[in-house]
């Protein structure tokens, strides 16, 4: 079911949308990812683990 007239941002690791949830009320501005998953991803550099130079 998808909800209208809900605000809505495009998540910064995976590029998919994702709509306000009211856990976010306080900190929406803050809101980057869309999940706990994609927030861990989106810390990672490129290269990161198990990379040689």
């Amino acid at each position: 079911m998808k909800s209208k007239g809900l605000p809505q941002k495009v998540c910064a690791a995976c590029g998919r949308p994702f709509a306000w949830r009211r856990k976010w009320a306080r900190d929406w501005e803050a809101v980057r990812y869309c999940s706990d998953r994609c927030r861990r991803q989106g810390r990672m550099r490129p290269g990161g683990h198990g990379a040689t130079a």
